[in-house]
């Protein structure tokens, strides 16, 4: 398995211009289909080596970036100024997997926020990938917060975007004591509070792929721990059964938390995805 390593600069009409994003490769010897991987709030692409590692043996690359504020990439960590920005992000990637290997079938896996990122890029891009695999996606909020809760976050996101107001609960990452210590020590994981703007960002954005989900066609797959406290199960299902997609498939994991590729069962819950992709590329 090849490493490699670089910057991609986000163009001319992105809110955030000019910015460089962190994007890593893993290339086996003689590769099949590519993945493009979306990871979750607060993280990086380099908690994904052990997924890219078991497709590899499926000799499927993968490709990701640390989004914009996240990881090794530019930007206020917490912040985003315009939801756009992360799919600004994930169109550079597409641009420049397309261009390296213009023969590979691809698909796209999202995690998390970076499920919803996916999800929100494949109403413009589906005809782009031969499928899609979202695990716990973040469209809907865990707990539904209040109109006066909206109404004083959306007030901040316009006076004062910069302004934590929501903490996420480590504990509900895994029930592996040592992921969620792991995930604590990374000095490269954002364990400070969510921007008032990003929240608000992010409710615009889980109206928007709830309201178009109709719109995709595709093959899509999406696990989704049962026990998942950081992204609502629910809200997940509520948008599989508005996707128009003939090819579709939610698999609900008993028992687990929200990193279903972090969890106890990862091996099984990996080889289930790897399977579903293999099964798509024949």
């Amino acid at each position: 398995m090849k490493i490699s390593s670089g910057t991609l600069a986000l163009t001319t009409g992105s809110r955030a211009a000019g910015d460089k994003l962190f994007y890593q490769s893993w290339m086996p010897d003689a590769p099949r289909a590519v993945v493009l991987l979306a990871h979750g709030y607060a993280e990086h692409l380099g908690r994904y080596d052990h997924v890219a590692e078991r497709f590899g043996r499926d000799q499927i690359a993968v490709f990701a970036i640390d989004h914009w504020g996240h990881g090794r990439s530019d930007g206020i960590r917490g912040f985003v100024p315009d939801f756009s920005v992360f799919l600004d992000g994930l169109d550079a990637l597409l641009s420049f997997v397309k261009g390296a290997h213009p023969d590979l079938p691809r698909i796209l896996v999202g995690h998390s926020m970076g499920g919803l990122i996916a999800t929100a890029h494949l109403l413009d891009h589906q005809q782009d990938y031969l499928g899609a695999v979202l695990s716990g996606p973040a469209v809907k909020p865990a707990v539904a917060p209040s109109a006066a809760t909206r109404i004083i976050g959306r007030l901040l996101s316009r006076l004062a975007p910069q302004t934590g107001i929501l903490q996420l609960d480590s504990n509900g990452v895994s029930r592996d004591a040592s992921v969620v210590a792991a995930y604590l020590a990374d000095p490269l994981v954002h364990t400070g509070k969510m921007s008032a703007r990003l929240a608000a960002e992010m409710l615009d954005a889980m109206t928007t792929v709830q309201d178009n989900a109709k719109r995709i066609t595709l093959p899509l797959l999406i696990v989704h721990g049962s026990e998942d406290s950081l992204a609502s199960p629910a809200g997940a299902r509520e948008m599989f059964g508005k996707l128009a997609s003939t090819d579709k498939t939610f698999q609900d994991l008993p028992g687990l938390y929200h990193e279903v590729f972090n969890e106890p069962e990862r091996n099984e819950v990996l080889d289930l995805v790897s399977g579903w992709i293999a099964e798509h590329l024949n």
